[in-house]
């Protein structure tokens, strides 16, 4: 299936292996990934002209930063960014999901984050999506009340 538009991704991971398996993964969907950082830190270094439509965003960062902080700041700099964890600490994130509008659980299959990917994409590109949400995507719960 082909995506609806080419999305710009910004992926926010320390574990390098995961980053590059997660990079090659998007890019096979079709979209590409314009900037890689692994803390909070590498983010506020990003340029300001830096300008993506979604984020992949871990929870527990390097260099003692937290992902919760990334989205706030990605809030604030790059507003209308579309944000999703990407943690195996799903119990880390608050309530109001810190305003970020999903998460995908670790660990994942190849299937599990295209899957993901197309429903956002569709969500992001084509608002709501047309495919049901799959299991690999839990969207968090003000957002999904956009979508229903």
């Amino acid at each position: 299936m082909r995506p609806l538009a080419p999305l710009s991704i910004l992926i926010v991971e320390d574990e390098a292996l995961l980053a590059m398996d997660l990079e090659s993964m998007i890019e096979d969907a079709g979209h590409q990934v314009v900037a890689e950082a692994a803390s909070l830190y590498d983010v506020e270094d990003l340029p300001n002209d830096c300008r993506f439509d979604l984020a992949f965003v871990d929870i527990q960062l390097a260099r003692g930063t937290s992902g919760l902080d990334v989205s706030r700041l990605i809030q604030d700099r790059w507003q209308g960014t579309f944000i999703v964890f990407v943690t195996a600490n799903s119990a880390k994130i608050p309530e109001d999901f810190a305003g970020a509008h999903g998460v995908i659980p670790k660990p994942f299959s190849r299937n599990g984050l295209m899957a993901a990917m197309r429903y956002i994409e569709e969500g992001v590109c084509d608002p709501p999506p047309v495919s049901p949400q799959p299991a690999s995507f839990h969207a968090s719960p003000a957002f999904a009340a956009t979508w229903a």
